[in-house]
């Protein structure tokens, strides 16, 4: 079989799948259970879980609302009473101005980010390539290996802060932030997956400005932000004007499973969307669309990621740092990322004598799953850049005494790393 050139780069393997692989051999294995502080799922919330189980019943004796769930398409934009109550929820949330013509759905973020990226990236007219930055490494592993172009993606590392003993920050390096003519979007997440970097007002709006500037889009992640999930451990304010596009899911809202996620984006942007969506799929599932439908309508969506699922993560977040603190040797120079928001820890090993791969791999034969950091630094090769080797992410989003666990080893096995 020969394979095109993109076929042959969709095809040919990449870190995100490598991890998976181990994941799935390490689930089928014999023996006891590996303890998965590795993969991005959300908690299983039980709040949640009773909202979920009444939204389906009610759907089930519905017999209108079951027939358009399982047996109508929807336009490939996305069911218009969903996209006209999340308009209108934006605008009484935020103050947005905003109507159904700057939204478009599609079936998970992965896939939004998919056709932003290359609606704006790749190859002109011209024979010069678009690039997207990404203005503050490391960022989202999934969006590595998105580019249907090789050399569409550039990067910018950050600046680098100890904040206090054990911890540090990363921040926009605006001093050295110069997107060139090349550029044809900003793209950041926040809160940021992996590090749960919240970037703080002023620089988000410094970027937005610097877009605005180059009359280019920003592209922003809400995957673990507000107005859903809302997975937000401090104060963050979302912006909106005529440069920005807004990828909002609900995978981290507790509903993975139904591959849903909204761009918010200025009316022409949206429609590409949704013209992409037609070419490449058709029409989104509407599962997701009909549980959430009503949580969108009357505003429970907000409230549910305020009064529920931000205070259960904040919890499993100190129960995590608690572990930190019991079981880390304080003599080793590690260092957490400032946890503001998302599932995950993000440890930094400055000066460690191990790569994050080497440590993974010692930590997968003890039976814990994390993810090494190099595949979160993308768009800037250069190997003498240390950093990319020397941090792991943890997630705590699994039950608490599988994540003590899992921390405990983690501190056992970093202090033979130096």
């Amino acid at each position: 079989m020969k394979f095109s050139s993109l076929g042959q780069r969709l095809s040919g393997g990449s870190g995100i799948e490598h991890l998976m692989d181990d994941l799935g051999n390490a689930l089928s294995a014999t023996g006891p259970s590996p303890l998965m502080l590795g993969g991005g799922n959300p908690a299983h919330i039980p709040e949640m879980e009773r909202v979920w189980g009444e939204r389906l019943r009610d759907i089930l004796k519905e017999p209108a609302t079951l027939r358009r769930t399982l047996a109508i398409y929807d336009p490939p934009r996305g069911n218009a009473r969903v996209i006209e109550d999340l308009a209108a929820l934006l605008r009484q949330e935020y103050g947005w101005q905003v109507g159904p013509e700057n939204i478009a759905v599609t079936p998970g973020g992965q896939t939004a980010f998919y056709f932003l990226f290359n609606l704006f990236g790749g190859r002109r007219a011209d024979g010069s390539m678009g690039r997207i930055m990404f203005p503050l490494m490391p960022e989202y592993i999934g969006y590595a290996n998105q580019c249907l172009e090789e050399g569409m993606f550039t990067a910018q590392r950050p600046r680098i802060s100890r904040t206090r003993p054990h911890r540090f920050k990363y921040n926009i390096d605006f001093e050295n932030l110069n997107p060139g003519s090349d550029v044809a979007a900003l793209c950041v997440s926040r809160p940021t997956n992996p590090s749960g970097n919240v970037i703080p007002d002023s620089e988000l709006q410094r970027l937005a400005a610097l877009a605005k500037d180059r009359q280019i889009p920003l592209i922003i992640d809400n995957a673990y932000g507000w107005p859903f999930p809302g997975i937000v451990f401090g104060e963050a304010t979302p912006i909106w004007n005529e440069q920005t596009v807004h990828v909002m899911s609900l995978s981290k809202f507790g509903l993975p499973g139904t591959r849903t996620a909204f761009v918010v984006a200025p009316p022409e942007i949206a429609k590409a969307v949704s013209s992409m969506m037609a070419v490449t799929g058709l029409a989104n599932g509407n599962f997701g669309q009909s549980i959430a439908g009503p949580l969108i309508a009357d505003g429970r969506i907000t409230r549910l990621s305020r009064e529920v699922i931000r205070p259960y993560y904040l919890q499993k977040r100190n129960a995590a740092m608690e572990a930190v603190e019991e079981f880390f040797p304080d003599h080793v120079p590690y260092a957490f990322h400032e946890s503001e928001g998302a599932l995950f820890l993000w440890l930094w090993l400055e000066g460690s004598l191990k790569s994050s791969r080497q440590i993974y791999d010692d930590l997968k034969k003890r039976g814990v799953l994390v993810v090494p950091g190099e595949y979160f630094f993308f768009g800037d090769d250069d190997p003498d850049w240390k950093h990319r080797h020397e941090c792991l992410r943890i997630s705590f989003a699994m039950a608490d005494a599988d994540v003590r666990a899992g921390i405990k080893i983690i501190g056992e096995e970093i202090a033979k790393a130096y």
